[in-house]
């Protein structure tokens, strides 16, 4: 379950960046997680919630900002909503496709205090 890899790195970077700071506390921390990340979002909610007791996050608040796919034709140009990393696009039916959102995976913001 590489989610729980993804919960302890960013409890990681987070507390890393609060003691940078000089924080005592992190009280919201905001993630956008593309519909492509291959990400299994239920797995990582409970392996943050697992990962966070003793932390600096154990209290904060965590907002999730779901980023959906896109993808752009590298043939005719077509920018499309992508709903998976390998596919045609639907105009011309090139199968070369750049995905242009949707694998993100990243902390937005910390709010420390």
């Amino acid at each position: 379950m590489h989610e729980l890899s993804i919960a302890l790195s960013i409890i990681e970077l987070a507390e890393g960046q609060a003691y940078d700071h000089g924080a005592s506390e992190i009280e919201e921390v905001e993630l956008e997680i593309g519909s492509l990340a291959g990400v299994e979002l239920q797995a990582l909610e409970f392996a943050l919630a697992s990962s966070v007791k003793n932390t600096m996050l154990e209290h904060a608040r965590m907002v999730r900002r779901d980023i959906s796919g896109e993808g752009r034709c590298c043939d005719c140009g077509g920018v499309f909503p992508a709903e998976a990393l390998l596919m045609s696009c639907p105009v011309c039916g090139s199968y070369a496709v750049k995905i242009i959102k949707g694998k993100e995976l990243r902390i937005k913001s910390i709010v420390i205090k």
